[in-house]
């Protein structure tokens, strides 16, 4: 499986780089994201243009990631920018029709591998069309803005219905690679276990996914062995990755439905 980290900091990313994370993501996307988040305990990046460029220079081995906005009236001089100062991949996020795909992949114009962030309700519904389009390397199932368009209560919820399981096997069966969520560090003060979480993104067929901001907890850290740390916590998740293969099964772990609904329960409970 591949892993994303994103920052702009150059000093993680030349240890990220060290450590041979698939890529480090530049995050651009800026428009209509206060809103969206406004009240929840998310992080908005702010990084800018220029940080793709001192990003770049520290990466030899990651592939540098970015993700631009939703399309835009500036979508085509944005686009180009990121991918004349150094981009490797670009991720379209937020999108809802397949013409929006159609366009983003389109400025690309194979300058630079082109993924998507599934994470909204609409893209979800039309995913047959968008299916269609050519030139998408991968699909990325954002579950936390989808699971808000969706009004669930919890985002791991997403884990827990057909939709998501229909979802993948149609992105794979397109010869689309499938990117799922974020997963946090093993150990990790989490409310569902990251084992569960991985042994189910086995299940689904993904291919990528983020690591989470509890990874930041290494960069804290004031001692110098950054990159030891982090190659320890990349290892657990692997080794955890190889268990899940040998042991995957066609069905959804019944203790992570029931921890799940469990969780989402409670929420509704207590609002």
């Amino acid at each position: 499986m591949k892993f994303i980290y994103i920052t702009s900091d150059p000093y993680q990313a030349k240890i990220l780089n060290e450590a041979e994370i698939d890529f480090v993501m530049i995050d651009l996307e800026i428009n209509g994201k206060e809103e969206r988040q406004r009240g929840r305990d998310t992080v908005i990046s702010r990084h800018s243009l220029e940080d793709i460029d001192s990003i770049r220079k520290v990466l030899n081995r990651s592939k540098l990631l970015v993700r631009v906005n939703p399309i835009w009236e500036n979508s085509i001089q944005e686009i180009n920018q990121a991918i004349n100062a150094g981009a490797d991949a670009l991720l379209l996020p937020m999108f809802r029709t397949a013409e929006e795909v159609g366009e983003f992949i389109s400025i690309v114009d194979g300058r630079a591998e082109c993924q998507l962030l599934l994470e909204t309700a609409s893209a979800l519904i039309r995913i047959d069309s968008i299916l269609e389009v050519k030139g998408i390397s991968t699909i990325h199932v954002g579950l936390n803005d989808l699971h808000r368009e969706l009004n669930l209560d919890f985002m791991f919820e997403l884990l827990n219905c057909n939709a998501i399981e229909n979802l993948s096997k149609q992105i794979l069966e397109n010869q689309i690679k499938l990117g799922i969520g974020g997963i946090g560090m093993i150990g990790g003060s989490n409310l569902i276990p990251p084992e569960l979480i991985l042994q189910e993104f086995v299940r689904l067929g993904s291919h990528q996914t983020i690591l989470s901001r509890d990874f930041r907890r290494i960069f804290l850290e004031k001692e110098s062995n950054h990159l030891i740390h982090l190659n320890q916590a990349i290892l657990r998740i692997n080794e955890t990755l190889e268990l899940a293969r040998k042991n995957n099964s066609p069905q959804r772990d019944t203790e992570l439905s029931t921890m799940i609904n469990k969780i989402a329960l409670g929420i509704r409970s207590g609002k």
